[in-house]
C-alpha cells in the first residue's frame, strides 16, 4: 500500500485554509511569583520561537503562535493542530516593567518583570 505525500504547495494551501477557519486553541498556564518577576509557563507543542509573539500591555500579557503546518490528512481522531495557540492573562499590580521569554522542548517560559507598566512591548521568545 503506497501513501501519496502531499506537495509543499498543497500543505501550504491547507495550512492557510485551516488557520482562516479555526479558533485559536486555548493554552493552559502555570503562573507564579519569583523575587523579580511574575513567571508564566505554558505548553506550546510543535511551534518554533519565530512562530510565537509575546505582547505586554499595561495590566495584560498576551501570547500566541500561528498555525505551523496543517497538511491535508484524513485523521481518525484530531484533537489539536500544530499551532494556532493564544492566551491572554490579566497581570497583578506591580508587574509590567519589561518582558522576557524563552521556548524550549515545546514549553514557553515568560517573565514579566516587576515595575511600572509602560507602552506596548512585543517580542519573540529566544529558542533554547
Amino acid at each position: 500500500m503506497t501513501i501519496e505525500q502531499p506537495t509543499h504547495a498543497e500543505v501550504t494551501e491547507a495550512t492557510v485554509a485551516t488557520e482562516a477557519e479555526m479558533r485559536p486553541q486555548a493554552v493552559p498556564v502555570n503562573v507564579y511569583e519569583a523575587p523579580e518577576a511574575l513567571v508564566i509557563v505554558a505548553p506550546l507543542p510543535a511551534v518554533k520561537a519565530e512562530d510565537v509573539t509575546v505582547e505586554l500591555r499595561p495590566g495584560c500579557l498576551r501570547f500566541w503562535a500561528h498555525l505551523r503546518s496543517s497538511g491535508p490528512r484524513e485523521y481518525l481522531v484530531q484533537e489539536w493542530e500544530y499551532g494556532g495557540y493564544e492566551r491572554e492573562i490579566e497581570l497583578p499590580e506591580g508587574y509590567g516593567g519589561g518582558v522576557e521569554a524563552s521556548l524550549a522542548r515545546g514549553q514557553i517560559a515568560i517573565r514579566v518583570l516587576r515595575g511600572e507598566a509602560g507602552e506596548l512591548v512585543s517580542i519573540h521568545p529566544t529558542e533554547r
